[in-house]
């Protein structure tokens, strides 16, 4: 889209104005905390020419809410299921290699702290602070890690006593260099594949959290804010099925993503 020189007021864009003659804007030109004050209809205003999806109860563009929700949502996701992948194939590599009573101590602490009501702990723990990404990132990576430690320590019960672990272990190698370098990437085939899936339950919570109003701090583009907006104007339907819809989509390809690596990493398809 090409924009006179008369329409921006920005100095420094208005120097490159001067210079060029003309600018290219984006497809959507407004930001997740920018309204359209120039629609002078009532928000939350329908879909139009100007916002693809309408606006909500502030005027803001919902499209690029999404959008900026989706990259959110991705990024928060993608840091919370990778450190909790670490701390669960670290805690999942000791218990199975070990096995014995540092198995049986691991087993019943995470028998415990599994039973716990998650969701409803990460409430209690995230009002005890002011909001924060970076509290709440902490607060869900308690209960986090857990999704990869039983299929760790599976891998690793089954492979301890194979014949190339006891010759290493007979030639003086030490346990982190067996752990790490023979037995840790026979065991990483089967615990990729359910990365995209524990990135998928993540995403969910988080969702879950910002609908119940103990998610990202209060402004943040998300879904779950999205859907609130939803439920609080039931007369704008195009809130909730924007969001509705975006989370669908978003969870799909996760969930395609998990079941190609799955297939990928699948010996018996080889």
């Amino acid at each position: 889209m090409f924009e006179t020189e008369a329409n921006y007021k920005d100095p420094a864009v208005q120097t490159l104005i001067n210079e060029q003659g003309f600018y290219i804007m984006p497809p959507i030109p407004f930001a997740d905390q920018t309204p359209n004050v120039e629609l002078g209809i009532p928000y939350p205003a329908a879909p139009n020419s100007q916002n693809w999806l309408g606006t909500d109860d502030l005027g803001r563009d919902v499209l690029a809410r999404i959008l900026y929700g989706m990259r959110v949502s991705l990024l928060f996701g993608l840091a919370l299921t990778l450190a909790g992948a670490v701390i669960g194939i670290i805690v999942g590599a000791i218990q199975g290699y070990y096995g014995g009573w540092i198995d049986l101590a691991g087993q019943r602490f995470m028998e415990v702290w599994g039973g716990m009501p998650q969701l409803f702990m990460i409430i209690i723990l995230v009002s005890l602070f002011s909001p924060s990404i970076f509290m709440l990132f902490a607060m869900m990576l308690l209960f986090g890690w857990m999704g990869l430690v039983g299929l760790v320590r599976a891998e690793f019960l089954r492979a301890r006593n194979f014949d190339y672990v006891r010759a290493a272990r007979n030639l003086g190698v030490s346990d982190s260099q067996i752990m790490l370098r023979h037995i840790l990437p026979n065991a990483l085939a089967s615990s990729l594949s359910q990365l995209p899936f524990i990135l998928t339950a993540n995403i969910i919570a988080l969702t879950a959290l910002d609908f119940l109003g103990y998610g990202l701090p209060p402004g943040s583009p998300s879904l779950g804010e999205l859907m609130v907006q939803g439920k609080n104007n039931l007369d704008a339907p195009w809130l909730a099925l924007s969001g509705f819809f975006s989370l669908t989509f978003i969870l799909s390809l996760l969930i395609f993503v998990g079941e190609a690596l799955r297939d990928a990493f699948d010996p018996r398809r080889s």
